[in-house]
C-alpha cells in the first residue's frame, strides 16, 4: 500500500487540530484530508462524507471483518473511529500527500505502520484548564462529555513526546504558520 507521504494530526479534543488541518489544506500545498469513518452521530455543521463517515456500529464491525481499515479503536464505549484504506488510496491516486485528523492512538498506530513516509505532529493545549476553556466554549458537548474528554485528554497528553514534533497552541495563528512551515519542509524532503 506503500506510495506516498502522510502527515498525521493528533491531540486532545479542543486542542486546535482540525482548525490547524483545515488551515493546511486551504494552504495550496498537495495535500488530501482522509476522512475517518465513526459510529457517534454527526454534530451539528458535519456533513457526512466530508467531515466523517458517519456509519452504525454494526456497518463498522463488518468493515473490521472485511480488513477495510488501516487502523481502527474503539475511542469511547460504543464510539469506534477508524481509517479507510480506500482513502487513502484516493488521495494518493490524486498524486496528493495524506492529512490525518485522529485521535493521539490512531496517530501512533499510523506512524508505527507508515514509519518515515509519515510525519505525526502532536498539537497541545497550553494547558488542561485552557482545554477545558475551549471545549466549554466550543458548545458542543454535555458537562458529562467534557468530563469524558478531560479525562482522556490527560493521558493523550502522555504520549505526546512519541510524535515527531510537538506544537504548543497558544496562538492559532502562529502555530498554524508553523505547521505550514514543518509540513512544507517534509514534503520536499
Amino acid at each position: 500500500m506503500m506510495e506516498g507521504k502522510l502527515i498525521i494530526f493528533s491531540a486532545p479534543s479542543g486542542s486546535g487540530k482540525t482548525t490547524i488541518v483545515h488551515r493546511l489544506l486551504k494552504s495550496g500545498l498537495p495535500l488530501g484530508f482522509s476522512v475517518s469513518a465513526c459510529t457517534r452521530e454527526p454534530r451539528e455543521n458535519e456533513t457526512d462524507g466530508s467531515d466523517y463517515y458517519f456509519i452504525s456500529v454494526k456497518e463498522f464491525k463488518k468493515k473490521i471483518e472485511n480488513n477495510e481499515f488501516v487502523e481502527w479503536e474503539e475511542v469511547y464505549t460504543g464510539h469506534f473511529y477508524g481509517t479507510l484504506k480506500s482513502e487513502i488510496e484516493r488521495i494518493w491516486k490524486a498524486k496528493k500527500s495524506v492529512v490525518f485528523d485522529v485521535d493521539t492512538a490512531g496517530g501512533l498506530n499510523l506512524k508505527k505502520k507508515f514509519g518515515s513516509s509519515a510525519l505525526a505532529i502532536f498539537v497541545m493545549p497550553p494547558s488542561v484548564e485552557e482545554l477545558e476553556k475551549r471545549l466549554i466554549k466550543r458548545g458542543t458537548d454535555s458537562e458529562s462529555e467534557i468530563r469524558t474528554r478531560l479525562k482522556k485528554a490527560r493521558k493523550e497528553l502522555g504520549f505526546a513526546r512519541s510524535f515527531d514534533v510537538i506544537l504548543i497552541n497558544d496562538d492559532i495563528d502562529r502555530v498554524a504558520e508553523e505547521a505550514f512551515q514543518i509540513v512544507s519542509g517534509f514534503l520536499e524532503s
